[in-house]
């Protein structure tokens, strides 16, 4: 019998999605951005204590292999032949910290991550003046906790008047971001220490080990990252686009161990896949694509104008706002970020970017310690049966309060209950409790920036959630548009790699950019309701502010006698118990 005839289908373009969970290895049909096979694999997160959280560098390697060779035998099933295959880009977990031997190609520790993991403290990022506010723009969740200390001490050598930091990275001193990592690596691995004393040493987020790795490694590998994963390190200067010296001397990182920086869409290298793989067939495919996962999802969903935003719905939402070239620093707790360059004579675009701590993570509450659904899915369900939340709030703040209170005493309520409340209720409260946070944060975007935002656009796993994103639109009063296709963080890292110089199989103009197909909520009550529900939620929030106190438990100050008031009426009622005793003649 002959062989099936391979099927024709135009350019495509791979992109490997590495995220804090797992590894996904996606391929495009460049002229309809059409998703034609991808493959996933499950990645492990690390706890040697409380509080540290790491990821093996040479899993995640193996991950993008095996999701390279899973994808292209998929193709090879469909008759797709993975020759058409002309370029690969890297979308990536931000900020995670990884250095190895460039002699051996071994990791020298552990990455340190900014993962996924419920439960961590609200991230704190340390003021001059030396109070501590939560980190604008990281969630609680996104955290490796072991670098507070550095964070404290580097603080101090801040002067009050010039928070020279943020003024050139866009961002608080923060546990959240590379350099402090890359600190604690220095003061505390020996192997680290070592290897950059014998110029050893080369350190990268997760994009420049994986490109690095991909195109030959100790053979001839490429130590680069992109604009985007630079932003986010604390040693980068948003406005000339360079490390900054001034910035390395105060972190003490030695500026020979970081990588090239070059443009988000530009061929990097090619490919020298792992020869004991079958997908070698992909070698000599050019790398030339590289952003942030969330910078892949603004240039996914096609945010390529002033004030377009997308929010990103997970375990917690992120959310981003192009404000073209020119960097915009936030009055109300935003972050100031690189959204993009795509191509190295393109300009940059900035963001404002904004975080709502708790958003997935609430539903995954109300399934494991409440107990009140079985899965994830079933809260559309609830809802749906009872379509209001009967005046039941429910404000999420497990961790503290984010932008724009930054109010680390806050603790989550749920308020408004009276004998009719029941599940279904505070289901739908809990979803809307995830709107209500995306309004403030939008609502600060738009102060900042002046630009009233027309519509939303989101993705992200929540979004298949209908309730959730009929709700979104209400409470904004402004549409919410969905794509179809809901991988827009791999298409940005497509797109990025089929535009590049030297490729050109993936046009960004706007005339040539495929209509994507868009589900598009529109607000469906009136203007007045939407704020009466608005400042009801407001109300809400003011009422979880202040619960921990330096006084309370949770402090760790077991001491009833903590507060005087209380101890005195113990005192005191053990007094007249021991003499109501004694004049009774009780023995």
């Amino acid at each position: 019998m002959a062989a099936a005839k391979k099927a024709v289908l135009g350019p495509l373009v791979g992109a490997v999605d590495q995220g804090t969970s797992s590894t996904r290895f996606l391929v495009f049909n460049s002229k309809t951005a059409e998703l034609l096979s991808h493959h996933q694999v499950e990645i492990k997160q690390e706890f040697p204590r409380e509080g540290w959280v790491e990821q093996d560098p040479k899993e995640i390697l193996q991950s993008v292999y095996e999701c390279i060779e899973k994808t292209c035998e998929k193709l090879g099933q469909l008759n797709i032949d993975i020759s058409n295959i002309k370029a690969i880009g890297v979308s990536n977990q931000r900020e995670t910290t990884v250095v190895w031997d460039k002699l051996t190609g071994e990791p020298l520790y552990n990455a340190v991550a900014a993962p996924v993991s419920p439960g961590s403290s609200v991230p704190v990022a340390v003021v001059p003046s030396g109070s501590s506010v939560p980190a604008a723009g990281a969630s609680s969740v996104w955290l490796d906790l072991r670098t507070q200390s550095t964070v404290e001490n580097l603080s101090k050598r801040i002067p009050g008047n010039n928070n020279f930091v943020k003024s050139k990275t866009g961002l608080p001193l923060s546990t959240y971001f590379s350099a402090v990592k890359l600190r604690w690596l220095l003061d505390n691995v020996k192997k680290v220490q070592e290897a950059v004393e014998e110029n050893r040493a080369l350190f990268g987020t997760i994009d420049s080990w994986l490109i690095w790795s991909l195109t030959g490694g100790i053979h001839g590998g490429v130590h680069c990252t992109d604009v985007t994963n630079a932003s986010r390190t604390m040693l980068f200067n948003i406005h000339s686009l360079e490390w900054d010296k001034e910035l390395c001397e105060f972190f003490g990182i030695p500026m020979e161990i970081l990588p090239n920086v070059r443009s988000s869409s530009e061929i990097y290298g090619l490919m020298k896949i792992s020869h004991s793989l079958k997908a070698g067939a992909l070698e000599g495919v050019p790398i030339s694509g590289c952003l942030g996962d969330q910078s892949a999802a603004l240039v996914g969903q096609m945010c390529f104008q002033d004030g377009q935003a997308k929010n990103t719905y997970g375990t917690g939402c992120f959310l981003l706002c192009n404000t073209g070239h020119k960097c915009v620093f936030s009055e109300h707790g935003l972050l100031t970020t690189v959204a993009y360059k795509l191509g190295r004579d393109k300009p940059v675009y900035y963001a404002l970017e904004g975080s709502v701590a708790i958003a997935g993570a609430v539903i995954r509450w109300l399934r494991d310690n409440l107990g009140i659904i079985k899965s994830s899915e079933e809260i559309e369900k609830l809802a749906k049966e009872v379509g209001t939340s009967y005046g039941c709030y429910f404000v999420p703040a497990f961790s503290g309060l984010y932008a724009p209170y930054w109010e680390p005493s806050a603790r989550g309520i749920i308020c408004g209950l009276t004998q009719f409340t029941n599940k279904c209720h505070i289901a739908f409260a809990a979803l809307e409790a995830v709107c209500f946070q995306t309004r403030e944060i939008l609502d600060a975007m738009n102060r900042d920036c002046g630009i009233p935002l027309s519509h939303l656009q989101v993705d992200g796993g929540m979004t298949s959630n209908k309730i959730l994103m009929q709700l979104q639109a209400d409470i904004l009063y402004i549409p919410v548009v969905k794509p179809s296709m809901p991988e827009t963080t791999a298409l940005g890292a497509a797109m990025a790699a089929g535009a590049a110089e030297g490729v050109g199989v993936w046009s960004l103009e706007p005339e040539d950019l495929s209509a994507v197909t868009m589900e598009r909520f529109e607000p469906q009550i009136n203007a007045e309701e939407s704020e009466i529900r608005y400042s009801t939620w407001k109300k809400a929030v003011m009422k979880s502010i202040g619960w921990v106190t330096t006084q309370s438990p949770e402090s760790g100050d077991p001491s009833i006698f903590c507060s005087l008031p209380l101890g005195f009426f113990i005192v005191s009622s053990m007094v007249m118990l021991i003499g109501a005793r004694y004049i009774s003649g009780i023995p």
